[in-house]
């Protein structure tokens, strides 16, 4: 599943290609929004959530057909309207320029296309991709723990939140994005390398759950506006980080294997030495 870091990465490129422009066409690719033209439309902003993705637009003034689920008029329920879509494992935004070729990914797998005069937006894959009301856009992310990379980042109310769950493995108490949103698998395992704590630690024995979420803010952060992601430092293929991806490898501290295992519904990377046992 794309990092918090991914998201917020896509969302710029989507702001660079799109913000400000008046769209001259759309394609909707799935069954709830086939019926929707967004032509006329001007895009405000993109914006991430944790991982979730959020285009803003302005219908104009004579919209009369905003979601096919629903009978509403933009003037009716107000002219600013928000995208959502969600990457989760495979999805993916593309912004070609006009005449370029689309060359990312097969075609059936496109869910949306939006035209505007300088930029192509292709989005790829998406999943629970909805046309809301921006003041409704609460709905859909309101349940969202404190954004590690958005303005209401709060480590306290993060380190609070896991608090909460004391009897949750630390493993899956940082991937439940209701306690702190952007944490991935990637970040999970890192932290908790770094941290020295086994992913099976109960949430109650981490000894410090605010250097804990502080570390995950600070590697999120670091990798925001590049693709590589790196937790060591090192963008050089096969060094960019300590366990994740690593299994059977030597640790890059101890020089133990590398072991992987499921922790509830993922896998998850630790060292054994470095991390102590469960």
């Amino acid at each position: 599943m794309p990092e918090g870091d991914t998201v917020w990465n896509t969302a710029r490129v989507l702001q660079r290609a799109l913000a400000g422009a008046r769209l001259t066409g759309s394609d909707f690719r799935v069954p709830q929004l086939a019926a929707t033209d967004l032509t006329g439309w001007t895009v405000r902003e993109s914006a991430s959530r944790g991982k979730h993705l959020l285009l803003r637009l302005t219908a104009p003034p004579d919209a009369d057909a905003t979601r096919a689920d629903a009978t509403q008029t933009a003037a009716a329920s107000g002219r600013d309207w928000t995208l959502h879509s969600h990457l989760r494992m495979d999805g993916a935004w593309r912004a070609y320029a006009p005449g370029e070729r689309w060359a990312a990914r097969p075609a059936h797998l496109i869910r949306v296309v939006l035209r505007s005069p300088g930029a192509v937006a292709v989005g790829y894959h998406l999943h629970e991709l909805a046309l809301i009301p921006t003041a409704e856009e609460e709905s859909l992310v309101g349940h969202l723990g404190p954004d590690l990379l958005g303005p209401d980042w709060d480590p306290d109310e993060a380190a609070r939140r896991l608090a909460a769950h004391p009897d949750e493995t630390i493993g899956e108490a940082l991937l439940d994005q209701r306690n702190l949103a952007g944490v991935g698998n990637l970040y999970k395992c890192e932290v908790l390398f770094l941290r020295g704590v086994s992913p099976w630690t109960p949430v109650r024995a981490v000894p410090d759950l605010a250097g804990t979420v502080g570390l995950a803010q600070r590697l999120l952060a670091a990798n925001r506006g590049r693709w590589t992601q790196s937790t060591t430092g090192s963008l050089h293929r096969g060094q960019t980080s300590y366990v994740y991806g690593r299994r059977a490898q030597p640790c890059r501290r101890c020089g133990t294997a590398i072991r992987k295992e499921e922790l509830g519904e993922r896998v998850t990377y630790w060292c054994p030495a470095c991390q102590p046992d469960r």
